[in-house]
């Protein structure tokens, strides 16, 4: 088993609700910019994936849950952790921690596609291998 990915990101006035808390939906994007990390750190931008190979990944289904508030100031850690790997798309789990406090969970399936028609692609063979661990 590996390590999660971990994103750091700071809760600002925008992602809050009227009450100070963090809108529900303001997660999704919270996950969004830790995938997008999780990315890079392996060396592979969405922009030159989109130019150079032709694909891209899209969120084809997410589940969230909630459990308790994020507020104004909080420092979170959001994990990215790969669970399934299929020939075209991923199921990911991630957390948003606040110190070893679990906030929100979710499941994000994302699917891999060519940038012209949309259509489901295979993900190329060395993007699988830098995202996914082998197996052992």
């Amino acid at each position: 088993m590996t390590t999660p990915f971990s994103h750091l990101l700071r809760i600002y006035w925008e992602d809050t609700d009227a009450g100070g808390v963090v809108f529900y939906a303001n997660y999704l994007k919270f996950f969004e910019r830790a995938r997008t990390e999780w990315l890079r750190t392996r060396g592979f931008e969405q922009e030159v994936l989109r130019a150079t190979q032709r694909v891209m990944f899209v969120v084809a289904d997410t589940r969230v849950r909630y459990l308790r508030p994020a507020r104004l100031d909080d420092q979170l850690r959001i994990t990215v952790d790969v669970r399934e790997a299929g020939r075209a798309s991923m199921d990911i789990a991630q957390v948003a921690w606040r110190g070893d406090q679990r906030l929100a969970e979710g499941e994000i399936r994302i699917g891999c596609v060519d940038t012209d028609s949309f259509k489901p692609r295979r993900i190329p063979g060395e993007l699988l291998e830098g995202l996914v661990p082998a197996p052992r």
